[in-house]
């Protein structure tokens, strides 16, 4: 079993522990996520926009916590952020299984987003700080594996919980975020760079006020923000598909709900089973041109939803939707960590994860009204435009990204004059 010894010495040991946590995490979130909005839609007597404003109350959250949780690990390091989030996000998960109320549920919502929130910019400059940047891409597609291992089970098996109880998924998915936390604890090293300015304020702890962290500005890092921005529309598509998608598969099918499962675990399946290579494969081409590639099939996924009139045909917009994720994923995280300066990874991380938090917050409420007002076949398609249009910009801009790969270091640091 040479080729396995030697995958497994390929990659540093917080790169498995981290693979390891999030098929925990995962299998524990997927029996449970996508059903958390149909559960709230049934104990709302069916107010759509009511339950898609709760469920958009965890990405509020985070884009709020967020703000800060970038600047807390490039100050006190990745380990202690991940470690707190993780109990947050554990707790919460337990409170659900006696909440009795909507207040209630929106609190736990709420404390949920914070823990997200923390860990996400911590994890990925974590990877950032312990992969060379020719394997990134290579590593952020193996923990989007990782992540769809659990998504390729959980789904189904959440069906069958879910209809028994769905207390038992949120018990699974606290014991699960607890675990994790507990090898993060064990097995994960501090990987925060120590930088020769923060050596000189240890060193003299008079000096910490002149090694004051720097703060971001939008007119001296313009290309983070653009990407995150030309961002939006592909998180968008991924808002709806937990919200909104079901309802329009309702429309269709008597047993939505298996419908909706089968197309989740078709999905998780094939990025277990493609995802490195296609990884691999994809970077003998410019990161750019593979985005560009990647929106342009999730624009066709976006009219696939809308339009698709039968089961197999949305088997084959699955298949679609997966390609463009799994050739987009790796390659924008690469494209951030390469136009991150060291001090401030976690910031950026933090500033590209706002756009999940940005459409994660107002895209079930939007999706509710417009499935409500146009109905599911224009609101999908609207998606679509949008991101054929963004794959333009995220073009262009991700071409100024991966363009400071090939600068000198002394070149490379300050971004004054990006793309505008």
């Amino acid at each position: 079993m040479a080729w396995l010894q030697n995958l497994i010495t390929r990659y540093d040991t917080a790169i498995w522990i981290r693979v390891i946590g999030t098929i925990l995490t995962t299998f524990a979130g997927f029996m449970l996520r996508p059903f958390l909005a149909i559960y709230l839609f049934d104990k709302l007597e069916g107010n759509l926009i009511m339950s898609a404003v709760v469920v958009g109350l965890q990405p509020l959250t985070g884009i709020i916590s967020s703000l800060y949780s970038g600047g807390l690990a490039d100050r006190y390091g990745r380990k202690p952020l991940m470690i707190v989030a993780l109990i947050i996000e554990s707790v919460s998960m337990l409170g659900y299984i006696w909440a009795d109320s909507l207040y209630t549920f929106a609190f736990l919502t709420i404390l949920n987003g914070v823990g997200a929130s923390l860990f996400w910019p911590a994890a990925s400059a974590q990877v950032t700080d312990v992969v060379p940047e020719e394997k990134r891409s290579e590593v952020f597609a193996l923990l989007h594996t990782a992540l769809n291992i659990g998504a390729a089970a959980g789904p189904l098996i959440g069906v069958a919980i879910y209809k028994v109880n769905p207390s038992i998924a949120f018990g699974i998915c606290s014991l699960a975020l607890f675990l994790y936390c507990l090898l993060i604890i064990w097995k994960v090293p501090e990987t925060l760079p120590r930088l020769v300015n923060r050596d000189q304020a240890e060193a003299n702890p008079s000096a910490k006020k002149e090694t004051k962290q720097p703060k971001i500005k939008i007119r001296e890092h313009p290309t983070i923000f653009l990407i995150t921005l030309a961002a939006i529309p592909v998180s968008l598509l991924y808002s709806q598909v937990e919200v909104i998608l079901p309802q329009q598969l309702k429309t269709l099918f008597p047993d939505y709900l298996m419908v909706f499962a089968t197309l989740m675990t078709i999905n998780g399946l094939m990025v277990v089973c493609t995802q490195l290579l296609i990884a691999r494969y994809a970077e003998r081409f410019p990161a750019q041109k593979v985005i560009l590639l990647a929106y342009s099939l999730l624009a066709i996924v976006g009219f696939g939803y809308g339009w698709a009139p039968s089961f197999a045909i949305f088997v084959a917009v699955e298949i679609i939707f997966t390609l463009g994720e799994m050739l987009n994923g790796p390659q924008i995280q690469k494209a951030v960590s390469v136009l991150a300066p060291p001090e401030y990874r976690g910031r950026y991380f933090s500033i590209f994860g706002a756009n999940w938090g940005i459409t994660g917050t107002i895209g079930p409420s939007l999706g509710a009204l417009c499935f409500t007002e146009l109905g599911g076949n224009y609101w999908f398609s609207m998606i679509g435009v949008l991101l054929l249009v963004a794959a333009v910009f995220q073009y262009r801009l991700v071409s100024t990204a991966m363009r400071k790969q090939d600068l000198p270091a002394s070149q490379a640091q300050p971004e004054t004059s990006a793309v505008m």
